[in-house]
């Protein structure tokens, strides 16, 4: 019986310091990120180690974690003799991210015409209604976090695990240039009327068309960025 409650006892309790572990982790690279994306640290902006514990109230151990996945993702450049910066694309890199989010966005539509559930579709119409209210407030930030939902949600619907594996790791690179798209109001009007025009066709199950009104939909991201970002290298 000793032996038993023993065993039961070092199989339990790792389990706790394992979760709070996982929890911290995920929850600081999720605010570096939406620092990056949001522009509170800008492209080519050195970290500063000290600070951002201070800011975000932790350790350098998971910060450094962090950064190492950022720095897997392709958001943060780690150097052994600079440290950590925020990374920059040139406008090459930028174009030809685009061009493949576009086809990836297209793919993703089309599928998704197809195999798209009741409930999936009902879920993003809602957070189609909730993007239009932070367009009224202008709420950039709140309008963004929806917008990618809409997006991820489509892409999920696709229903390829292929797909959805390429999709997240090249839409990483691009959330904070695509956040940034929105900075000219007649960019975000535009960026309003294509999700309307998304959602009819979800809703009508034409695949063709909703590809086709995504991948201008990221072509047009595109151009608004290489507009926009002056700091670009060619």
């Amino acid at each position: 019986m000793q032996n038993s409650d023993f065993d039961a006892g070092v199989a339990a309790a790792p389990l706790m310091p394992k979760v709070e572990r996982q929890r911290l982790h995920d929850t600081v690279v999720e605010h570096i990120r939406r620092f990056i994306v949001e522009g509170v640290l800008k492209p080519g902006k050195k970290l500063n180690e000290r600070e951002l514990c201070e800011t975000l109230g932790i350790s350098r151990t998971p910060l450094r974690e962090a950064l190492k996945v950022l720095a897997a993702e392709g958001l943060i450049e780690i150097s052994p003799n600079r440290g950590a910066s925020v990374s920059k694309m040139s406008e090459a890199e930028v174009r030809e991210t685009f061009e493949l989010m576009s086809g990836l966005e297209a793919f993703s539509g089309e599928l998704a015409a197809e195999r798209i559930t009741v409930a999936e579709l009902a879920e993003i119409k809602a957070l189609h209604y909730a993007m239009l209210a932070c367009r009224a407030q202008n709420d950039l930030p709140g309008y963004y976090s929806r917008n990618q939902a809409i997006h991820d949600k489509i892409n999920e619907a696709a229903r390829n695990s292929a797909l959805r594996q390429v999709y997240v790791s090249v839409n990483r690179r691009l959330q904070a240039l695509r956040f940034r798209s929105n900075y000219q109001t007649p960019k975000w009007d535009r960026a309003i009327h294509d999700h309307d025009e998304m959602l009819k066709a979800l809703e009508a199950r034409d695949g063709k068309k909703l590809g086709a009104i995504l991948r201008q939909h990221l072509l047009d991201k595109r151009d608004a960025v290489l507009q926009v970002q002056p700091h670009l290298s060619t």
